[in-house]
């Protein structure tokens, strides 16, 4: 059930109204957690056994947790907590890719090797949850938060439609206060909700999937067909569909929460007009990278402990952040990319300190966005040989179609957006235009939603992870 399909306009059409004529609090929690399940269950009913199971087994722990004394026990339930969750992730998703890896090293050393079958289907949303549920045991465990939240709240916080299949990764100390706490929805909360919603949309079908995506599909399906400029607009043109799939979905579940009451963290800020490589992922994805930063890289030692561990640290947090995206080593080598990226950036900021300039800063955006789009090679390609035969079109000089220019310069134009609005945020932006300008922005989405309609609905790139 996609955002942007008729199915989902039923369901939420349904839902909304129905959750704001319920009375008490506790009858609209109940009812908002039945719809979610209905709403994961319309992917695959059997997914909700997975979630159901993950989310009672968390619920339980944590609850045990708050109570223990002893720190053994403590330790040994946190344990179950870390197995439990990363052994259900890591049998559905790597499942396969651990197989395939045995038979190809096997291969290598001249020993014949057939795997059997995986067909073991991904439940969708499952890295997502996952990650949202660890933190609520974690954070129980260093009692930062209590672990005494009613399993109808816990279930709600982990189910609740809006993010659970991709996101932001809400933390359960953002979320549950909020689901223990009567919502107050009124008139402006759901009109600025559904233009974030529409704007959303509109960056997914619109610019994701009708502007960038077939430009870069062809590309990197054909590429014998194209030549530099072909090349140029996948390059950029990848960085701007990814960036508004993903970033579409994100105010998708951000304005749809806002409707129901809840606030969400924002998930993106301008990313493309970040100054070097820790800025970018202060920008980017930001619920998963502050979800590694607070449960792997500070535990791993973060930037304590010398020369050295600081960039071991950097390094295994960012091919684990690559892992987590897909069972493939085109993900690995995209968070090794971003790694070295870090600790490169580590290392030379120092012989920069006090150099800061308009040409330095300007050199430093503009190195930043074309090295992030080189690692976006290696996310997009399926494969080495895809990525090698991909770049060949920076080889070959061949006059560029139409729509490859449309594609490039649509993402040079990201790019300036970016880089003037970065010190700004998407709320701060939408709150100079006034509700009059507001509601002309969701009019013309609507507008552009309506006329990009009528093709193959496309999921959202990050539903696979």
């Amino acid at each position: 059930m996609l955002f942007n399909s008729l199915s989902f306009l039923v369901f939420f059409s349904l839902v909304f109204p129905i959750y704001l004529a319920l009375r008490g609090w506790g009858a609209k929690r109940t009812f908002l957690l039945l719809a979610s399940y209905v709403f994961y269950a319309a992917w695959n009913p059997a997914y909700v056994f997975i979630l159901a199971f993950s989310t009672g087994l968390d619920w339980w722990l944590a609850r045990r947790l708050g109570r223990e004394t002893s720190e053994g026990r403590r330790k040994a339930l946190l344990v179950v907590s870390l197995l439990a969750n990363l052994g259900l992730l890591g049998f559905f998703k790597y499942g396969g890719f651990a197989l395939q890896t045995v038979q190809d090293v096997m291969n290598a050393f001249g020993v014949s090797y057939m795997p059997p079958a995986w067909n073991i289907v991904l439940p969708v949303g499952i890295s997502f949850y996952t990650f949202a549920s660890l933190s609520y045991t974690i954070d129980v465990y260093r009692r930062e938060i209590p672990g005494d939240a009613s399993l109808r709240d816990y279930a709600l916080f982990v189910a609740f439609f809006p993010h659970l299949v991709a996101g932001p990764i809400v933390r359960a100390r953002a979320l549950l206060p909020q689901i223990a706490t009567p919502r107050n929805v009124t008139p402006e909360h759901v009109a600025y909700g559904m233009v974030l919603v529409l704007i959303g949309l509109f960056c997914k079908d619109v610019l994701a999937d009708r502007l960038f995506a077939p430009v870069v599909d062809a590309v990197y399906g054909t590429p014998s067909a194209f030549g530099i400029v072909g090349g140029l607009a996948a390059f950029f043109g990848f960085a701007g569909q990814i960036y508004f799939d993903f970033g579409g979905y994100s105010l998708c579940a951000i304005g749809l929460a806002m409707c129901f009451g809840f606030a969400f963290p924002d998930n993106f800020r301008f990313p493309y007009g970040a100054r070097g490589f820790s800025d970018f992922w202060r920008r980017w994805h930001i619920s998963l990278s502050t979800w590694l930063r607070d449960y792997l890289y500070v535990p791993l030692g973060g930037n304590r402990g010398g020369r050295w561990r600081t960039p071991r640290n950097l390094l295994i947090t960012m091919l684990l952040g690559g892992l987590w995206h897909g069972a493939s080593w085109m993900f690995v080598i995209w968070g090794a990319l971003h790694g070295l990226y870090l600790v490169a950036e580590r290392g030379l900021r120092s012989r920069w300190t006090g150099r800061t300039n308009v040409a330095v800063d300007a050199m430093v955006t503009i190195l930043t966005f074309v090295l992030v789009c080189v690692a976006w090679v290696a996310f997009r390609a399926p494969n080495l040989s895809s990525a090698w035969a991909y770049l060949g079109t920076f080889a070959r000089w061949r006059d560029g179609y139409a729509d490859e220019w449309l594609a490039l310069a649509a993402a040079l134009c990201m790019f300036a957006w970016h880089w003037r609005m970065r010190d700004r945020s998407l709320d701060e932006w939408l709150a100079t235009l006034g509700t009059g300008s507001r509601a002309v922005v969701a009019a013309a989405c609507m507008i552009g939603i309506f006329l990009a309609s009528g093709g193959d609905e496309r999921a959202f790139i990050y539903f696979q992870f």
